[in-house]
């Protein structure tokens, strides 16, 4: 059994495979089926229970093994200093983890509307990600950092990587949960704490033209909540962002220890 990893190598990133012996060095071969990542900080992590729901359902739906003694190993394995952002997966019916030393964040995004929705299976996260990313290569392309998707009508859905959410006066909107959109597990942590404020939270489908001088979020794991401060390819205005520094505090003051 693989436990405490020091480091992932040179290239910041190692795959160990999960059995009866644990984890192993190793990677499966085969398409990936299902994914989840989070961000590990000094040993601490926000919301992991909830990422392992959501895994835990994509890998039943998808026919793969029980997670029984998953969970327990990957925390074991994964390094107690540094900034991670590993990645359990779900690749040829076998459980994965890899570790890898986490991307640069940033604190703003600047959001690309010129491509088409590349989703297959836009409820569970995995399968979808190599096209994901190849949409958010176009939006750098294109002078922006994210790409934003829509419905077939128009009706913005969520970004290549991240969950959207705005402010329509002291109301914070949601994308309404009935469309194709992932589970996420930061957005849903933002409508937790807005419900534990009192603040009214509103399931909506709108237009992008709709956000215009709003206060618009896209929030994941790896970034948090971050204000969007440019539109490409987009007649929409940027809105100011008064609430999001609090709500940002909030979410870096909700990480805990690691399990044991």
């Amino acid at each position: 059994m693989t436990t405490g990893l020091a480091g992932a190598g040179e290239g910041g990133e190692r795959v160990l495979l999960y059995g009866p012996g644990g984890l192993v060095e190793g990677e499966a071969a085969g398409e990936l089926a299902v994914a989840d990542s989070w961000l590990v900080e000094e040993g601490r992590v926000r919301e992991l229970p909830a990422h392992w729901r959501r895994f835990g359902a994509g890998v039943a739906e998808a026919g793969g093994p029980d997670l029984e003694g998953f969970p327990e190993a990957v925390a074991r394995a994964l390094p107690r200093r540094g900034c991670w952002f590993p990645r359990v997966e779900l690749v040829g019916g076998r459980l994965q983890l890899r570790v890898r030393v986490a991307p640069a964040r940033t604190d703003a995004v600047r959001l690309w509307a010129g491509g088409d929705d590349p989703r297959r299976t836009p409820r569970r996260k995995g399968p979808d990600l190599g096209a994901l990313g190849k949409l958010r290569a176009r939006a750098v392309a294109a002078g922006a950092d994210d790409a934003l998707l829509v419905s077939d009508d128009g009706v913005v859905l969520e970004t290549a990587t991240a969950s959207l959410v705005w402010w329509e006066g002291d109301v914070l909107c949601v994308v309404d949960p009935g469309l194709p959109v992932l589970a996420g597990v930061t957005v849903a942590w933002v409508v937790r704490r807005a419900g534990g404020l009192g603040i009214a939270v509103r399931r909506s489908r709108v237009r992008a033209a709709e956000l215009s001088g709003r206060e618009v979020w896209v929030t994941n794991a790896l970034h948090g909540l971050r204000p969007v401060t440019g539109w490409v390819g987009a007649d929409v205005a940027v809105g100011p962002a008064p609430r999001v520094q609090e709500w940002r505090a909030a979410w870096a003051a909700a990480a805990e220890p690691l399990p044991r």
